[in-house]
């Protein structure tokens, strides 16, 4: 029997937007996926700037998105920071460091470590290392090894987090796609199931494998970093890989809402 779809997880950078690109008919495609009454939520890995300021740069380039749909790997580093009061040595961009404002920064007992091109030289680095050495926690944003820029492809996060973890010797611990967690509070905060539940990206192993691996149903768009036969390379294989973000909420509302 098909599954039954009641809430969708949609990725944003890669999926519905580049930068201040809108990707072809996604503004469009949301707003008949609204008309269903379908729950959503917009979960993103981005860390390169505040909740705040991607939901600006969202409705300056013509999406109808309330600040409160954003979930963000931030959101969720924020909240095990708070909870195990920590004070990070922050390895973040300058535009999401509101997203950590009234943290007390005096006993560095953690490393904290997201998109942050401009900290990722030596001697930042070497900061860092020095701390963990100490037996402080490596808390990594997210792991994704490349995203999408206008430009092309560039290095994500993930390979400053393997540097630190070969030298120091500590393993990291994860808090964004595509741990389980994260994509079971999103569910969680929709008041929806897994199994009811689909997530859409262009991240065959962040976006999609992972909400699999948790139970969602998952869907690959063909745009974004994605490259030609992604799909071929995980398990579970997606559920649906759509040409774009239009096309995957076609296919959500014809079979999965019906």
């Amino acid at each position: 029997m098909a599954r039954r779809v009641a809430a969708v997880l949609i990725d944003l950078s890669g999926t519905i937007h580049i930068e201040d690109y809108v990707i072809p008919g996604s503004i469009e495609a949301l707003k008949r996926l609204r008309a269903t009454n379908v729950k959503i939520k917009f979960v993103t890995n981005t860390t390169k700037e505040s909740k705040r300021i991607l939901h600006e740069r969202l409705t300056s380039i013509g999406f109808s998105i309330d600040k409160e749909e954003i979930f963000t790997s931030l959101t969720a580093a924020r909240q095990l920071i708070d909870t195990r009061n920590l004070q990070p040595y922050m390895l973040i961009a300058d535009a999401a460091k509101e997203e950590f404002a009234h943290i007390a920064s005096g006993n560095q007992n953690a490393v904290l470590v997201g998109l942050a091109p401009e900290k990722f030289d030596y001697e930042h680095m070497t900061a860092a290392f020095r701390i963990l050495l100490d037996g402080a926690p490596l808390i990594a944003i997210h792991k994704a090894r490349y995203y999408k820029r206008k430009d092309g492809l560039a290095l994500g996060p993930g390979a400053f987090v393997a540097a630190l973890e070969y030298s120091s010797g500590c393993k990291a611990e994860a808090v964004g796609k595509p741990e389980a967690t994260f994509f079971q509070t999103a569910v969680d905060d929709l008041g929806c199931s897994a199994l009811e539940t689909v997530m859409i990206g262009d991240d065959v192993q962040d976006d999609v494998c992972g909400a699999m691996k948790a139970g969602l149903l998952g869907v690959l768009v063909k745009t974004g970093k994605y490259r030609p036969d992604d799909e071929s390379t995980v398990d579970p294989k997606p559920s649906y890989v759509a040409e774009d973000f239009a096309d995957a909420v076609n296919h959500i509302i014809d079979n999965w809402l019906k």
